[in-house]
């Protein structure tokens, strides 16, 4: 005799946070793969260092400020990315919304202060293999923060529409997932990139 197995599963929910969240293992596979990029390019750098009696090649160090200032607001940015994640938790939309276009505007100051960066490296990128090396890490790490920056515009404009649904909440805690992420990422690169030449 045959038999059927039936479950209902209708009240299962459809979305999850964290672990339990497709798109969270996405994020994280996609991390893996950008930190083995940064591994490599400093990899790289380090070599370059090494193997040249003068670093940087043909150039001054970068100026302090512009990378000083970005560590400066990375680290206070962790506390509002921490608090739309709780909020996201909730599902507080008024605070979600708030909470959004706070950390669009600090990435987009990043941004700007990132554009100071590039301008006061001290050099080209087509100038050495020290300007290379630079310009690939900064040009690497830009990426990243453009990503970041992009997908919180959109989830904050997504969250002033009709699909502000229960799910997008998920959706806010993986983008605050990943820019821990980003923030992490720029501390090693910034001694690396402004302490370094220094040494």
């Amino acid at each position: 005799m045959r038999q059927t197995i039936v479950r209902n599963v209708a009240e299962l929910p459809t979305y999850g946070y964290g672990p339990r969240s497709g798109p969270w293992w996405g994020a994280m596979g996609f991390m893996a793969l950008e930190g083995m990029g940064f591994a490599i390019a400093v990899g790289a750098y380090l070599y370059l260092y090494a193997v040249n009696p003068t670093w940087p090649i043909g150039a001054s160090p970068p100026d302090l400020w512009p990378g000083t200032a970005e560590v400066a607001l990375y680290l206070l940015s962790i506390i509002p990315n921490e608090y739309t994640n709780r909020v996201a938790h909730r599902q507080d939309l008024a605070k979600v919304r708030i909470c959004l276009v706070v950390m669009a505007a600090i990435g987009i100051a990043l941004l700007v202060l990132r554009g100071f960066e590039f301008a006061h490296l001290n050099t080209r990128w087509d100038n050495s293999a020290y300007g290379s090396i630079v310009w690939l890490i900064l040009g690497l790490h830009t990426t990243h923060l453009a990503t970041d920056v992009g997908d919180t515009v959109v989830l904050a404009v997504l969250m002033f529409t009709r699909h502000a649904k229960p799910r997008r909440f998920s959706d806010v805690t993986d983008n605050v997932f990943y820019w821990n992420f980003v923030v992490l990422a720029w501390l090693p690169l910034y001694v690396l990139l402004d302490w370094v030449p220094r040494l």
